[in-house]
């Protein structure tokens, strides 16, 4: 197969010299784990002791990796990669926050994003993470079938009103709905509500779609098994595919609370994981429709093949890439090249409360094998090419 993600000329065309430096700068602090550690503590006490540091983190690590402040903020980059056919997904990308206050302002923005959705076709699909409209707390108990206090049911039925709300909303719209997947031990209560949307929304095509973290040893099975209630109940299965990113935190609590681990016992293990589930949901397109959240090029071009073995044409609306924003642009613009439909997560939100975001990114970035050379070693690349071309 063609090599096609080796290009940086595609890949890095809308960045300006200085923006290419900027991200130079920024991996290279970020391949280092001691910078790494040092900035989060400094960046969490200046935050802290509301030290002036906000225009430093914007025009650094957040504009790197953020679309804006605000949904209309990010406009002028949803525009700006469209140019290149490389869509973008808005996401409202607070995190870490559990009153009630916040779980109504991240509806209310998730709701907007919907609009937006629906007003432009830059913006194939809306987002939200569960947790952004409801206490984990109150996804564990649910999902371990414990008894809830007044108060908790009461709460628990705000959470799923919200839900409801969004996934009504998208279907009216008739935007697609990506649902993000978070901890394993929450996990199963989203799960229950995702499938509940899937039913009542997903009749004709799929607009709701839940999250498989392949990384998870269980979710291929998961997957089969609602397939298997899919064909019976006769709905749509939407997919997010990705491999996972809460390793570390699950690794803990299942050593900890002297359980087997969620996680696959290797690298190796996901990456088969993963790649299962992409050619289970190939086969199986009929019925379902995926967008494979992925940075990893073995996978993605395997996605091709099963495309082309299949005779799926490139911009079927059944099949999108994804990557996120600030990461893996030789593969987001390389496959729009070919005519693929590609989509960027577009983190936005107020520059602090963004602030969590940006240090999990960090640090996932340092703690993924290879992710911080390769990049490095592209915008390398880039730099030499353009060089010798001046």
């Amino acid at each position: 197969m063609e090599k096609i993600f080796n290009n940086t000329k595609n890949a890095f065309e809308l960045k300006s010299n200085i923006e290419l430096e900027r991200a130079y700068f920024l991996f290279k602090t970020i391949a280092n784990p001691g910078l790494v550690k040092f900035g989060t503590k400094l960046t969490n006490l200046a935050l802290k002791l509301n030290l002036p540091v906000e225009g430093i983190i914007r025009k650094t690590i957040f504009d790197h990796f953020c679309g804006g402040v605000s949904e209309n903020d990010c406009l002028k980059v949803v525009d700006q990669m469209y140019t290149k056919g490389v869509s973008s997904v808005l996401d409202y990308s607070v995190e870490g926050k559990a009153e009630e206050k916040q779980f109504d302002i991240t509806l209310e923005m998730t709701l907007r994003t919907i609009n937006f959705a629906q007003e432009k076709i830059a913006i194939p699909y809306a987002v939200f993470k569960p947790t952004g409209i409801g206490r984990i707390e109150l996804y564990e108990k649910v999902g371990a079938k414990e008894s809830l206090t007044d108060a908790e049911t009461a709460e628990w039925n705000r959470t799923v009103g919200r839900f409801e709300k969004i996934c009504q909303t998208a279907f009216e719209k008739d935007v697609m709905l990506l649902i993000d997947a978070e901890e394993s031990w929450m996990q199963d209560a989203a799960d229950d509500l995702c499938e509940q949307m899937m039913r009542l929304y997903n009749k004709e095509k799929a607009i709701i779609y839940n999250t498989a973290q392949l990384y998870r040893w269980d979710r291929l099975d998961y997957l089969k098994q609602l397939h298997t209630k899919a064909k019976a109940e006769g709905f749509h299965i939407g997919m997010k595919v990705v491999r996972g990113a809460y390793m570390e935190k699950e690794n803990l609590r299942a050593q900890n609370g002297g359980y087997k681990s969620p996680i696959c016992i290797s690298k190796q293990a996901t990456d088969d994981n993963y790649d299962a589930a992409i050619k289970y949901m190939m086969d199986n397109i009929d019925c379902m429709a995926l967008f494979a959240g992925t940075h990893n090029e073995n996978s993605s071009y395997m996605l091709i093949e099963q495309m082309e073995k299949l005779n799926i044409v490139k911009n079927d609306n059944r099949v999108w890439f994804g990557q996120l924003y600030g990461m893996s642009d030789n593969m987001s613009y390389n496959l729009s090249k070919y005519g693929y439909n590609i989509a960027k997560y577009l983190p936005f939100g107020p520059v602090k409360e963004v602030v969590p975001y940006l240090i999990r990114r960090a640090e996932e970035n340092t703690s993924v094998a290879g992710q911080t050379t390769r990049e490095l070693n592209l915008i390398v690349t880039e730099r030499t090419r353009r060089k010798k071309n001046n």
